[in-house]
């Protein structure tokens, strides 16, 4: 075990500086080259004049024909929540094929040996996390990956003293290095990766987050993975869950809704072909052809969406892997907030960034996919600010039976959205509950039933995400770890 090596140098005058190496890099590639593929313009002239115009279109129907236009604009909502609800099953049932998921058991794995390991680099983003360094050392060095193959970087901010005053006093073994990180703008994890993705030595390449526990046959699984892989596989996702679920109400509805989203619709999505929104960890890239596509949006805050649609633009598909990254989920509702909020934002980017060009989007991504992106990236976005005007609406009805409130709903619509209101709910109900079941916590599986009230924290975040594009649409509004103890 050694003291980290800290990639910086000392100018003349005593301060520090970063050494060439890292200062001649740049983090914003994609946006100086590939401004059309970033979000470093939210919004483009193009689409402000296009949001204008279907607001003026909008405002004279309204004031032309108040009713029809209300009948419409619910038909509409109403087609999405029936085909939302639609696509969920199809997804759901896609799940159960065997291609959706790449698993190796222990047996294969030791049948590889002795073999030779390539180069697997390792990127970690942290700042201001001193507390969790130790623990990430740790969860590294115990990788069962043979140690001189491991290509460790620890991504710290300049300004990050406790951490890397903290990383500077760590033994730490002689494959891991700290890479300082220059200030400049944006501050993103994005940008930090970019230079760490210039700097990587390996093959493979996995980004972990500062709280992050992979199991520790992950790496071999991974180049396993891409071995038996067609070639246009360039990424492979690994599982993601919590390891503090229990500790109160918010932990166990986002460790429901995680155990679906990574165990079953995922899955579900990579035996479909679909285009895949990367998790923000544990996906393991082909390190070359990651720079070849020039890394990360830095301008993006949910920068492995984005990269996952950029990846399908271009032609590569994604699998997802059984293996596990044990998190620590947010236990104190206002980070809650404040994560959930800049997800939704990325969303909303990503939206943007890619529709800028909708039919180049839809021959690069085929009729098939191009469905599954408005689904995945502008129907998620959509669906949590639309809510809380039909849950609203519903609870009026039920209530105060209004006269004229049945005009807006004609027969068709009426029963497509008694469906909805039912059926539907109960469908995204029984999802979480079969995620619950498939990662074996049966005792999360009565608090699944009371997700609708974390479907309304999730609509308050997404219209805090909407104001917040417009506002201020590059502030990274951080995640504290640490609040509910160690693993």
């Amino acid at each position: 075990m050694t003291n980290p090596t800290i990639l910086q140098e000392k100018h003349p005058n005593g301060s520090s500086v970063p050494l060439a190496s890292v200062s001649s890099i740049d983090p914003l590639e994609l946006a100086n080259k590939r401004p059309d593929w970033s979000a470093s313009q939210p919004v483009t002239a193009a689409q402000k004049k296009t949001v204008l115009l279907l607001c003026i279109a909008l405002l004279l129907a309204v004031v032309l024909a108040p009713l029809k236009t209300a009948c419409l604009f619910i038909a509409l909502c109403t087609l999405f929540y029936t085909t939302s609800t639609l696509y969920k099953f199809a997804v759901i049932r896609a799940s159960i094929s065997p291609s959706a998921i790449l698993s190796f058991s222990e047996q294969q794995i030791a049948d590889q040996e002795p073999r030779e390991w390539p180069v697997f680099s390792i990127l970690v983003p942290m700042y201001k996390e001193p507390e969790t360094l130790s623990q990430m050392v740790n969860a590294l060095s115990e990788l069962d990956y043979p140690n001189d193959k491991k290509d460790v970087q620890f991504l710290l901010e300049e300004d990050d003293a406790l951490t890397l005053d903290a990383a500077q006093a760590m033994a730490m073994p002689a494959s891991f290095r700290v890479t300082v990180i220059p200030q400049s703008f944006p501050r993103t994890k994005p940008k930090a990766c970019n230079i760490g993705l210039s700097l990587a030595k390996g093959e493979y390449l996995v980004i972990y987050d500062a709280e992050d526990l992979p199991e520790k046959d992950q790496l071999k699984k991974a180049v396993m993975a891409f071995e038996v892989s067609a070639p246009d596989v360039v990424c492979v996702q690994s599982r993601l869950n919590y390891y503090n679920s229990g500790h109160n109400i918010i932990t166990r509805w986002f460790t429901a809704e995680y155990s679906a989203w990574f165990d079953l619709q995922l899955p579900g999505l990579a035996a479909l072909g679909a285009v895949i929104p990367l998790g923000g960890t544990s996906n393991h890239f082909k390190t070359r052809i990651l720079q070849a596509l020039m890394g990360w949006d830095a301008y993006n805050v949910t920068e492995d969406c984005d990269l996952g649609v950029r990846l399908g633009r271009a032609g590569y598909r994604t699998r997802m892997l059984e293996t596990t990254t044990w998190e620590e989920a947010c236990c104190d509702l206002r980070f809650w907030i404040r994560q959930r909020t800049r997800w939704q934002k990325g969303y909303i980017q990503t939206w943007f960034v890619h529709m800028r060009r909708p039919l180049k989007l839809l021959k690069e991504l085929g009729v098939v996919n191009f469905f599954h992106y408005q689904m995945l990236i502008g129907g998620v976005t959509f669906s949590v600010l639309i809510n809380p005007f039909f849950w609203a609406m519903a609870l009026v009805w039920f209530i105060f039976r209004p006269a004229g409130v049945a005009a807006l709903f004609p027969g068709p619509v009426f029963a497509a959205g008694a469906f909805c209101l039912f059926l539907g709910n109960f469908v995204f109900v029984y999802i979480n509950l079969l995620g619950c079941c498939k990662r074996k916590k049966d005792s999360l599986m009565w608090w699944s039933l009371l997700t609708p009230v974390y479907w309304v924290m999730m609509s308050y975040s997404g219209w805090r995400a909407f104001i917040q594009f417009f506002r201020d649409p590059f502030v990274w509004e951080k995640t504290q770890h640490g609040l509910s103890g160690k693993a």
